[in-house]
């Protein structure tokens, strides 16, 4: 299935072994993706019959329509039911809070017992306003869970009984906040699944009171446990689902379009499925559009975190769509240049990250990126920023000066090797061979190999040499990795004589 395994990280051209560790830090944030089990679309409303209590065993689910006789027993005791609620809330002596729960639930498994479930019943006879009442704030986890429970069936019935959940929207997004238990949270989106099932209207209302963002929210690990790219998944399938997210990434003001691109990094962080979905849209384009009209910080930092996650996430972005000659991928390129030149140093980073993904693609890609005015900004970003951000800077540069190859071993781009170097970037990754962190070492060691063996001339260890890279190389002679030790005694054993060597 297409979730099973995240998709491989495009910076593979340069180190495979590195290639992969920033893809991976991104989804290991995000989630540890699992088999996906449901492979029908979640199109349509449900019942919830099974809860999370042992004591629902005995309740019945009939395969047959009941009979008319059986409807109207049924009915009556949903008003009774309702009258008992009732009397419960307005109880304030011992034990109130246990009688309302065991209303709620008497009510609930009334409305979870047919295929034709009483919700008209429930319904005329006052049940909605006494539910919102239950889901009021302070209420005990029992209580809201029950209540949610049964507003989970009543938004399946017909559609005019699930617009009568309207009053209730607005509690039951709050409630999947990230301070309400598990159960509660699950029960209420399950709630707003049903409500967004049954039509753009209501989704339209759903996102208008930002019940996406919760949704999307929930699928992290630190939230849920419904599997996460599972949830991701069909969460995008959801008809309407994608439509509205565009339309409203689109038109919407800058406060819904920032919470509808929140909801596109989760989804393009977590599900390989709504990666693809998203990808063959017109996302990106809407992307685009958003970070070069936009000077919002709230908004430029999700849809640039989404454009990324695009670019590495899946590989018809890079094969069908950022390709030369196209207008849109001029246009990312600018958008990157336009975060580049941010004073915001999230926006760098995020622009830097994603451009490394553009630049770990085909030798086109690298070429238009070369010939960009990007390239001047990088390098000095190189020097002057923060590590964090040099480290990716890095990333993109080295992946300019190389090409996959069918044998797996990089080919060098000597043109853009001699043009990075001419332009001053060596000092950048010589002092990123001396820093503590082993990856960014790596990625320096890597950039000075390409520099020793690929300048013309001869030029390479003159140059590496003119940087103290040498003295860079020696700090490993008693590192505690292995690899880089070895790495480092290999170059210098090769490129500068016996003399420099390091033990290994």
């Amino acid at each position: 299935m297409a979730d099973e395994n995240s998709t491989p990280h495009k910076r593979g051209p340069l180190k495979s072994s590195v290639g992969s560790a920033a893809v991976q830090r991104r989804r290991d944030h995000a989630v540890t993706v699992r088999k996906e089990r449901r492979e029908a679309l979640m199109r349509t409303k449900r019942l919830c019959r099974v809860g999370v209590s042992s004591d629902d065993a005995d309740v019945p689910v009939d395969a047959d329509m009941a009979t008319d006789e059986e409807q109207s027993v049924l009915e009556d005791q949903t008003v009774k039911s309702m009258e008992e609620l009732n009397l419960a809330i307005a109880y304030q002596g011992k034990g109130a809070m246990q009688k309302r729960v065991n209303a709620l639930r008497e009510l609930r498994r009334l409305l979870s017992k047919s295929e034709y479930p009483p919700v008209e019943a429930a319904l005329k006879a006052g049940a909605m306003p006494t539910l919102v009442q239950c889901l009021s704030f302070g209420s005990p986890d029992e209580q809201l869970l029950e209540t949610a429970w049964c507003l989970t069936n009543i938004a399946a019935g017909k559609p005019e009984e699930t617009k009568a959940l309207l009053p209730a929207l607005p509690l039951l997004i709050a409630h999947m906040g990230e301070k309400s238990s598990l159960p509660v949270a699950e029960q209420c989106a399950w709630a707003l699944g049903n409500v967004a099932g049954e039509g753009e209207e209501l989704r339209d209302v759903l996102l208008s009171q930002g019940a996406l963002q919760p949704l999307a929210r929930m699928m992290l690990p630190n939230k849920g446990s419904t599997g996460h790219a599972k949830a991701a998944t069909e969460l995008i399938r959801i008809d309407g689902v994608l439509d509205a997210i565009l339309r409203h990434l689109k038109r919407g003001d800058e406060e819904l379009a920032t919470e509808v691109a929140w909801v596109v990094v989760y989804l393009t962080a977590l599900s390989n499925v709504a990666t693809s979905m998203l990808a063959k849209s017109d996302l990106l384009q809407i992307l685009v559009d958003r970070l070069a009209s936009s000077n919002s910080l709230e908004l430029l930092i999700p849809v640039l975190r989404s454009l990324g996650n695009l670019v590495a996430g899946d590989s018809y972005v890079t094969d069908n769509v950022l390709v030369a000659g196209n207008e849109v991928t001029v246009r990312v390129i600018q958008v990157m240049i336009k975060c580049l030149s941010s004073e915001h140093r999230v926006l760098k980073k995020e622009s830097a990250w994603a451009l490394s993904n553009v630049a770990a693609g085909s030798v086109e890609h690298k070429k238009l990126i070369h010939s960009s005015g990007a390239v001047s900004i990088l390098i000095r970003l190189l020097s002057t920023s923060p590590f964090d951000i040099r480290k990716e800077v890095a990333y993109v540069l080295g992946n300019l000066c190389v090409a996959p190859s069918e044998s797996g071993r990089p080919v060098l781009i000597v043109d853009h090797l001699v043009s990075l170097v001419g332009g001053g970037c060596l000092s950048g990754f010589a002092d990123l061979v001396r820093s503590a962190d082993i990856e960014a070492a790596r990625l320096g060691l890597q950039f000075l190999e390409l520099v020793l063996r690929g300048m013309p001339n001869g030029e390479g260890p003159k140059l590496v040499e003119a940087e103290d890279g040498i003295e860079a190389m020696e700090r490993f002679q008693f590192h505690e990795n292995e690899e880089l030790r070895s790495m480092a005694n290999q170059l210098v054993d090769k490129y500068f004589g016996e003399d420099y060597g390091l033990d290994a």
